[in-house]
């Protein structure tokens, strides 16, 4: 019996006819079959638009069609950019700061390239419009469109392009030395790459949240031809993973409960992607549901089932932080405000999906490429899974398509590392999007019942609260979390008397973990909304309330750390104190403080090994630029240290068989620790040069070849119990204040973000951080809720309520300094984090301010967002 041949489809690809055997998905067969991998695959649901092209003329999804409907069509992918527009979207993306993690940017060059064809000469308006279904989660899309516009200038001859200084100093507009791999597409995230004999992995997983598996039969599966393994808890020598709390089935063995509807029974590994999926299908798995937990309230209920057997009542974590009398003060106070406040679960929403590559290396070692937020925490986490030193282990970071917090913790690195043992060839596993919603932690949904009180001219006397956190099936980072809203929880004022208690709680809901502003943006609005009441109650304005309170150098914050030098609240209020007068009645209003490092007695450690090689300096540190551009920062701290041009200053990127661990991206630290452990081993450098009759620069740096030097940066902290009148938590904290400004239609027209971060290292990189921390917080504040139906993900990625470029407000970065700064890093503090904190809180005081109705609960209900949307004129 003769099978048919497949239908032969005929298309121009970059002006090359290509033919497609058979009826696929056009991503597939671009990325596939054609290697076009700047056409990235961010969802595969239509949702994100990173795979966007251009069909004749026309701004596509990729991820939407089939070739059978192209027969005959014209398309461009990135590749297929003229010499000149590849150029102009280069220089232009780079000096308007439009990158960051970049998974999304190829995406955006085609809508904005679709654009650009048809109108020469867009407006703003006309940009917002052709991105509207390109998703950014890093910049918050200004910048974006600002380099559109740029683009089309250049194009229609306006602007000339120019060289960029060599020289860039701390301080100088230096732009990003990843700019044109990211912008192009060539740049390689892991599922870019394919390695000579590579195979697939993926794994089954529990359809519910809580169930029994009772039986594991994957013997039609490996009669399969191509099927190389199936993997369950019995292949893996130690069966648990964590980034704190080793809590974290690899996979749930027959006889043994399921804790959330993503759990791991078994991994499949197969040749090709098609083989595996039909694999998948083959396997046997039968499940007893079982009754479940999905709230707080029931994971505290009497007689609740038990998610873990080593957590009675399914407490998972909790803290105490207590300074001073909180009783007596809220007693003795003139005026009181007592709320209970709530958040919900949120997602982190990056554009690139979890994907790693793991193989067999050295004689009997193992390497993965990943993408991370900490390549030696995936080490630890994989050595301990295997029962192996950890220096057998090696991790290296590709590009990172965005973090924020979500790959903290192990996802695909480790059952990949697992595969590639088994079947001793390289195995690349990525999650679907679905997958990545279901699987890695979100942001904690919090209950909480706070009570704050003021004396008769506003100044706050005292705070007692109870912080409730829903930290689902695995504990993930609960304990440092919880304890960040805790310790944060009173705010930037100063004040002494505080009563805090933190309870996380182990729920069958998905796993909850670091989020960008850990903890602290739920705390945060909870605070910042009672002191507004509080203003209200006394008679003066939302903005003196907080200028009257504020931090000051030298005080005495709530934790008892004396505020140093940098300290610049009073600066950021300043800042924006004639916009929230001009506004009052329609504006909110809210200030933050977030530390800069891991802090409270913990061995924070930044290091550096720095290299002189062919006349550069290689620098190594395994910090993970998420997007953040500490890389960057980096190579402009050596360029100062050294007096040299940036390209005698090489960064290495992130990998732990090359680089010394310099800690997790997390906590807003890499600028602060690892560019102060840059700049100590460049001073070294200095010293070296001065040594041999030379003054920093590149002929000092040329007479040191192949010399190497290393350096280590660590500055103790106190830990939150301590018996010191005035502990040191932190080594530094950056501080914030935004307002926000309703329109007549109660839409949010303007957000004015004063930020001081200390020295700004890079006034490119940090408007961005800015703009787009204060997006991702708009989107907390009025549409972002990550819906479940008892313990399962029911949103798609188009469905998480991301803010798009037409829902941008005009937002103004303002950032202050003050002359007096902290010794490390030349003055930085660090941004990532604080920028998504006070923005909801303010948006909420806003909504107060206009109406008079108190919203406690984030996103908030009857907004101009809200469904149905409520009509403010």
């Amino acid at each position: 019996m003769s099978t048919a041949s497949p239908e032969i489809y005929e298309l121009t690809v970059n002006g090359r006819s290509v033919s497609c055997a058979g009826d696929k998905s056009l991503l597939r067969f671009l990325r596939d079959d054609l290697k076009l991998m700047a056409v990235k695959d961010g969802c595969s649901q239509g949702g994100c638009g990173t795979c966007t092209i251009i069909i004749d003329g026309v701004a596509k999804k990729a991820c939407m069609l089939k070739t059978k409907r192209l027969q005959g069509a014209t398309i461009i992918t990135p590749e297929g950019l003229s010499l000149e527009e590849q150029e102009a979207f280069v220089y232009a993306f780079g000096m308007k700061g439009s990158v960051q993690c970049g998974f999304c940017i190829p995406g955006m060059v085609m809508s904005a390239k679709a654009l650009i064809d048809q109108n020469p000469n867009p407006t703003e308006e006309d940009v917002k419009a052709a991105i509207k279904t390109n998703i950014c989660r890093c910049t918050g899309y200004k910048k974006i469109i600002e380099g559109i516009l740029m683009v089309a200038a250049i194009l229609r001859g306006e602007i000339e392009m120019h060289p960029e200084d060599e020289y860039a100093s701390v301080g100088a507009r230096m732009r990003r030395r990843d700019v044109r791999e990211k912008v192009l597409g060539f740049g390689q995230y892991v599922d870019d790459i394919e390695m000579e004999g590579m195979v697939h992995g993926s794994c089954i997983r529990s359809p519910y949240p809580r169930a029994l598996v009772k039986r594991i039969d994957a013997s039609k599966a490996l009669e399969m031809p191509g099927v190389l393994a199936v993997l369950t808890a019995e292949d893996v020598p130690h069966n648990k993973v964590g980034h704190i709390q080793q809590d974290w089935d690899v996979f749930i063995a027959e006889g043994d409960i399921t804790r959330t509807a993503a759990d791991a029974v078994c991994m499949v590994v197969a040749e090709t992607e098609e083989i595996l999926a039909a694999a998948k299908a083959a396997v046997e798995v039968d499940f007893e549901e079982l009754e479940c937990v999905t709230s707080i309230e029931e994971a505290k209920a009497e007689g609740a089932p038990q998610v873990h057997a080593h957590a009675p009542g399914n407490l998972c974590q909790k803290r105490h932080v207590q300074r001073g009398d909180a009783k007596k003060a809220l007693e003795n106070s003139k005026y009181v405000v007592s709320h209970h406040f709530s958040t919900p679960f949120t997602e982190h929403a990056f554009l690139e999906p979890e994907c790693a590559i793991a193989f067999p290396y050295r004689e009997h070692d193992v390497k993965v490429l990943t993408t991370d937020q900490g390549v030696y925490d995936t080490r630890k986490e994989i050595s301990i899974m295997l029962g192996w030193d950890p220096d057998r282990i090696v991790v290296e970071n590709k590009l990172v398509g965005g973090g924020f917090g979500g790959k903290e913790d192990v996802s695909v690195q480790h059952i990949a590392v697992l595969a590639a043992l088994k079947v001793q060839r390289p195995v690349k596993v990525k999650f679907t999007r679905d997958e990545s919603l279901a699987f890695h932690p979100k942001r904690h949904p919090m209950e909480a019942d706070f009570t704050v009180g003021c004396d008769e001219n506003g100044i706050i006397t005292g705070l007692d609260c109870e912080i409730n956190f829903d930290t689902g099936g695995y504990a993930s980072l609960c304990g440092p979390v919880l304890e960040r809203a805790c310790t944060h929880a009173p705010g930037p004022y100063m004040f002494e008397n505080t009563d805090i208690r933190g309870f996380g709680y182990y729920t069958n809901n998905p796993p909850a973990g670091a989020f960008r502003g850990f903890g602290v943006c739920q705390s945060n609005f909870a605070m910042e909304m009672c002191l507004t009441l509080l203003a209200e109650k006394v008679g003066i304005s939302a903005w003196e309330i907080r200028y009257r309170n504020a931090i000051r150098p030298g005080k005495v914050l709530p934790n008892g750390q004396i505020a140093d030098r940098s300290t610049a609240l009073i600066e950021t209020l300043e800042a924006v104190k004639d916009k929230f007068y001009e506004n009052e009645g329609r504006c909110g209003i809210a200030c933050a403080m977030k530390n800069a490092g891991v802090g409270v007695g913990l061995p924070d450690k930044g290091r550096c090994r720095a290299l002189v090689k062919d006349g550069k300096i290689e620098i190594y540190t395994a910090a993970s630029d998420i997007g953040q551009g500490c890389f960057t920062v980096f190579i402009q701290v050596a360029c100062e240290t050294l007096n040299l041009p940036y390209s005698r200053v090489v960064d290495t990127g992130s990998n732990s068989e090359l680089a010394p661990d310099s800690g997790t991206t997390s906590g807003s630290r890499q600028t602060l620790l690892s560019g102060e452990a840059v700049r100590m081993v460049c001073e070294q450098v200095a010293d070296a040069m001065r040594a041999k009759g030379f003054e920093p620069g590149v002929e000092g740096l040329e007479a040191l070849e192949g010399e190497e030097f290393f350096a280590e940066y660590f500055e103790p902290t106190d830990p939150i119990v301590s018996d010191k009148p005035n502990p040191k938590s932190h080594i530094a904290y950056a501080f914030a204040t935004h307002l926000a400004v309703l329109d007549e239609e109660g839409k949010v027209s303007d957000i004015y973000a004063a930020h001081d971060s200390g020295t700004v290292v890079n006034p490119i990189s940090i408007q961005g951080q800015i703009e787009g921390g204060v997006l991702m917080s708009m989107g907390y504040a009025l549409t972002e809720d990550l819906k479940l139906n008892r313990g399962i993900v029911k949103a798609k990625f188009g469905s998480l309520g991301l803010l798009k470029s037409t829902d941008i407000p005009n937002i103004e970065a303002i950032y202050v300094e003050r002359n007096e700064k902290i010794e490390a890093a030349y003055g930085a503090k660090g941004i990532g984090e604080i920028t998504s904190i006070p923005t909801a809180p303010a948006i909420a005081g806003a909504y107060y301010a206009l109406d008079h109705d108190l919203r406690c609960a984030l996103p908030l209900r009857d907004t101009a967002y809200s469904k149905p949307k409520k009509k403010f004129n």
